[in-house]
């Protein structure tokens, strides 16, 4: 691995806590989100992850770590920060790392993964990119477009892989063998026991949303064990 972007060498062996909501629940506030990005970086984590402009627009003035910014929409194929220009936009927010869909399948705009990353590039100078992957061949190919990050973040969801009841440390074995960027291990990281594993397994660093910012999630555990005793 070559020289890293500081930005890349602030998240190197940490905790990136994902602060998101779904449409519809209670804490889907940008000022909210605001909040539970502030209280994971008092508790360590290194970056934030977050999703929405209107969320990111406060978390980048709020934060002083790095912050992975996304755009969701859609309900299904493509739809993490699916264009050039859902991709543009995150950047003005102050965002210094960029997430988008890093699988093979088409895009929205008919652009290639390669071709977003470049004109991305070219539209917001010192932009970083990660790219969210579903597979082995999902981590070449972005790698190959010029992605500075690789993410396992759709692993189990594009129908290459099945899913696992953790991050799916196979993929993880997989991607490190080839990656010649930074692999951010993303997805169904549930316990402080598997994101151990997880960087056991090569992971440059880790991301942690439901278990750490998704309290109506978290609450259904509980309460499904508490149900069935």
């Amino acid at each position: 691995m070559t020289t890293l972007d500081p930005v890349l060498e602030r998240l190197r062996g940490g905790l990136i806590a994902s602060a998101q909501a779904y449409p519809g629940e209670p804490m889907r506030d940008p000022r909210t989100m605001d909040q539970v990005a502030q209280a994971c970086v008092a508790g360590g984590a290194v970056g934030i992850r977050a999703q929405g402009l209107a969320d990111l627009a406060l978390i980048t003035q709020h934060v002083d770590v790095p912050v992975i910014g996304l755009w969701k929409d859609g309900a299904g194929g493509v739809f993490i920060t699916p264009t050039l220009t859902h991709a543009i936009a995150v950047a003005a927010t102050g965002a210094q790392i960029v997430a988008l869909d890093g699988t093979r399948r088409p895009r929205p705009d008919g652009r290639s993964l390669a071709q977003t990353i470049t004109a991305l590039k070219a539209a917001r100078p010192g932009v970083l990119v990660m790219a969210d992957c579903g597979s082995l061949d999902d981590a070449r190919a972005a790698q190959d477009a010029g992605a500075d990050i690789l993410g396992t973040t759709l692993a189990g969801y594009t129908g290459e892989r099945p899913p696992t009841a953790g991050p799916d440390l196979e993929l993880v074995d997989q991607v490190t063998a080839i990656a010649q960027v930074p692999l951010v291990v993303e997805g169904r990281v549930h316990t402080p026991a598997q994101a151990a594993a997880a960087m056991d397994h090569g992971a440059f660093a880790v991301v942690v949303g439901t278990a750490i910012t998704h309290p109506t999630t978290i609450t259904s555990w509980f309460v499904d064990a508490v149900a069935h005793r």
